[in-house]
């Protein structure tokens, strides 16, 4: 009569070991790399519906800060409140979504309905209403942003609580995965377009 082995299956535990390295390159990735995210608000209306879900890129601010260099202007990020926020009750692991407006050195401005940086008009075809809002003009500080909702009049951004610190930046929002229809990369919308 044979007796049951005692010895590991071998291919039982080549498996494990090769679910376990998935799993850890996975969430490697997830953390460093690229990380899903889903759209809580309407501030960036009309270009991100409620909903969506998007797929943020991470590495590129995490370069740019080592190389100081800036991200471009009209960039979506995804970053973690500023202090002003913060300390209004936000939660800390919370995290936003808006586009860069000002680099550090611009000069930022709202009047007469329009959006004004370096006194120059940004044309936002998407927009079909004017901003409500007037803002005087601001210099970005060393070291910050100035982001806005694409949905201006509905957002709370830069122009409530000011610039928001370039190291706040988790990362760059630029794929939209869900819903289907709209799989693809993350563009301005064209005006009139929901």
């Amino acid at each position: 009569m044979a007796s049951k082995s005692s010895t590991p299956d071998p291919y039982k535990r080549s498996g494990l070991i090769n679910l376990v390295l998935w799993v850890a390159i996975a969430l490697l990735i997830r953390w460093v790399v690229i990380e899903p995210r889903w759209i809580p608000s309407g501030s960036m209306l009309p270009t991100l519906q409620l909903q969506d879900r998007i797929l943020v890129e991470k590495i590129r601010p995490r370069i740019n800060r080592l190389r100081k260099v800036h991200l471009k202007r009209g960039r979506m990020v995804v970053f973690r409140p500023p202090n002003k926020l913060l300390a209004e009750g936000y939660n800390p692991k919370s995290a936003l979504i808006k586009r860069v407006i000002g680099l550090p050195g611009d000069e930022v401005e709202v009047r007469d309905g329009k959006l004004f940086v370096n006194t120059q008009v940004i044309i936002e075809p998407w927009r079909k209403d004017p901003i409500s809002y007037t803002m005087p003009p601001i210099t970005i500080p060393n070291g910050q942003l100035w982001v806005l909702g694409d949905n201006r009049n509905n957002s709370l951004d830069s122009h409530l609580w000011g610039p928001l610190p370039e190291e706040n930046v988790i990362g760059t929002a630029i794929w939209r995965y869900w819903p289907l229809y709209k799989f693809g990369p993350i563009r301005f919308p064209t005006h009139g377009s929901s």
